[in-house]
C-alpha cells in the first residue's frame, strides 16, 4: 500500500492573500474520455467574465484519450463561469466543452448534444435534480469514525444525526456546502446518512442544461 499523501493547507493560506496585480487565475475544467474531471490554469486580466468573453484554449487530447497522437489538439470552449471557492475572489472556474480542430464537437462532448435536446424542449421547462451520497474514508480506507478493527453500532441514530458519536467530519460537509453556495451552484441541502461518515447532498431543481 502506498504511503498516504498529506497536505499542509496552512502553508497555502498566506499565499492566497497575496495581491494578484490586476490579474486572475482561471481554472478551465472539462470531462475526459472516461468521465473523469481534468483542469488546467491560465492567467487573465481581471474583469467580470461571461463565457463569451473568455478565450478558447486547447490541450493535448492524446494524453486524455480524447484524440489520436497525430492530431492531438482538442479545444476548450467556455460554456459557464463560476466564482472560485478554493482560490477566492476574483479568480474563476470555467466549465468548458471539448471541440476538435475541424470545428466539430469531440466524440466525448456529450454536453453539446444535451444542449440541443434541452433547447428543442425548452418550452416544456424540463427540471432536473440530483442526490449524491458519499462516504469519507481515512488513509487506511476505512470510514472515519469506525472503531479500529471493528464496526460501529447498528443503524438508527446516524441518519440526520446530531452530536458526538452520531456524525463525523461535519466540518468537511459544511465547507463543501459553503463552497457550492459561493460558486453559485444550486445546492439545495445536505444531511447525514445511515452510517457514520456517510453523507448526502442535493442539487436542484435546475432548468434544462443549467
Amino acid at each position: 500500500m502506498a504511503a498516504p499523501i498529506t497536505s499542509r493547507t496552512e502553508t497555502l493560506q498566506k499565499f492566497l492573500k497575496l495581491d494578484q496585480k490586476g490579474m486572475i487565475m482561471a481554472e478551465y475544467v472539462w470531462v475526459d474520455a472516461d468521465g473523469g474531471t481534468r483542469s488546467k490554469s491560465r492567467t487573465l486580466p481581471e474583469k467580470d467574465y461571461t463565457p463569451e468573453d473568455l478565450p478558447v484554449w486547447n490541450f493535448d487530447g492524446s494524453s486524455t484519450n480524447q484524440a489520436p497522437g497525430e492530431n492531438s489538439d482538442v479545444y476548450l470552449r467556455p460554456c459557464a463561469v463560476y466564482p472560485d471557492p478554493f482560490r477566492g475572489s476574483p479568480n474563476i472556474i470555467v466549465l468548458a466543452e471539448c471541440w476538435n480542430a475541424d470545428g466539430t464537437p469531440n466524440k466525448f462532448n456529450f454536453r453539446h448534444d444535451c444542449v440541443k435536446v434541452m433547447d428543442q424542449y425548452a418550452d416544456d421547462e424540463p427540471w432536473f435534480g440530483l442526490e449524491q451520497e458519499y462516504t469519507l474514508l481515512g488513509s487506511d480506507d476505512r470510514p472515519y469514525g469506525w472503531p479500529a478493527g471493528g464496526f460501529p453500532a447498528p443503524q438508527g441514530e446516524y441518519y440526520c444525526g446530531v452530536g458526538t458519536g452520531k456524525v463525523v467530519q461535519r466540518d468537511i460537509v459544511e465547507a463543501h456546502y459553503k463552497a457550492c453556495l459561493y460558486a453559485g451552484i444550486k445546492i439545495s441541502g445536505t444531511n447525514a446518512e445511515v452510517m457514520p461518515a456517510q453523507w448526502e447532498y442535493q442539487v436542484g431543481p435546475c432548468t434544462g442544461i443549467e
